[in-house]
């Protein structure tokens, strides 16, 4: 078990998601940085999909009231076992009554836990996946708060020889102030203007405030659109379209001057222009870009695209193979 002590900003149990409920407006939550998550299960000895816990900005601390092995991934919070600095991105013996203090990164925005074993949460809809708007998964549906205490699975049997292993540098992603995110093009593309598309492609974005897991806003250049009457039932706007279901990464047009990026609790539906489609590996960039941080984003194939999730799966499975080792 895991005594919440202080909760963090924003720390939830996710694994990595709840697939196939989309059409009935649940989305699929689950982490947002796929492969610091993935990482980390890895390192521990876990089934990838093993739920683990996301921390925001800062983690707070807890203590754990049962021996085990952890791994802290992603975003690089100031860790601090016991007083004692210890490192991300390495598999590390916890005992019971050690106390985990994680105070803010400097650099992303989501770092994780990974426990041997997992998580033991309830099963909602195929995962235990937090998904906050609509209180399901996780812990009783919500982010961890002080006092919680949530349960963890016993330690998976030879995990004691993952200990000390870590992620080499080759592997470990960086949490850059600037990031270039790769779309690709489509669904309602044909409504935004020549000079418009040069204007969301060749400008620099900056992420608000006030993105979350629901979606990443982002400020920037003027984008117009095709002067053409909306169709009825969409409203007055020309960003606005007849209701259509949304994909989880698509790249939407609220108004002329800001764009919003849908991430893993995405609402499932709306009527705002959508011009294409972020790729699944670059939702993890843009799950670790701060406040205030710059974007561009860059147009490619569908067949670049497949190549980029190629290239991440075999990034994964060599550092899967490395730490079987």
């Amino acid at each position: 078990m895991i005594h919440i002590i202080e909760p963090g900003l924003w720390t939830t149990v996710q694994d990595l998601g709840r697939l196939g409920n989309y059409h009935l407006g649940v989305p699929p939550s689950g982490a947002a940085d796929k492969f610091s998550f993935i990482a980390g299960n890895l390192l521990v000895g876990n089934p990838v999909d093993f739920p683990g816990l996301e921390l925001t900005l800062f983690g707070g601390k807890m203590m754990f009231e049962k021996n085990t092995v952890i791994a802290l991934t992603g975003a690089p919070m100031q860790a601090n076992l016991n007083g004692q600095i210890i490192p991300f991105w390495q598999a590390i013996a916890v005992k019971e009554g050690d106390t985990l203090t994680l105070n803010a990164c400097r650099e992303g925005v989501k770092a994780f836990l990974c426990v041997s074993g997992g998580i033991d949460v309830p099963e909602v809809l195929g995962s235990k996946s937090t998904y906050d708007l609509s209180k399901i998964g996780g812990y009783k549906g919500r982010k961890l708060q002080t006092g919680d205490r949530v349960d963890i699975h016993e330690p998976l049997p030879g995990v004691q020889k993952q200990i000390g292993k870590f992620v080499p540098d080759v592997f470990i992603p960086a949490f850059k102030r600037s990031q270039d995110i790769r779309v690709v093009m489509g669904i309602k593309g044909q409504m935004i203007s020549d000079g418009g598309l040069k204007a969301f492609l060749n400008s620099e974005w900056t992420v608000s405030p006030e993105s979350n897991r629901v979606a990443y806003r982002y400020k920037g250049a003027r984008v117009s659109f095709i002067e053409e009457e909306p169709p009825f039932g969409a409203g007055s706007s020309l960003t606005n379209v007849v209701d259509f279901a949304y994909p989880i990464g698509g790249v939407m047009f609220t108004n002329e001057e800001e764009l919003i990026v849908l991430h893993n609790d995405a609402t499932t539906g709306g009527g705002f222009v959508t011009i294409g489609t972020v790729i699944s590996q670059d939702l993890d960039l843009i799950a670790q870009s701060r406040p205030m941080s710059t974007s561009r984003f860059t147009a490619i194939t569908l067949d670049q695209a497949a190549a980029a999730r190629k290239e991440r799966n075999e990034k994964l499975a060599q550092l899967e193979d490395l730490l079987k080792k």
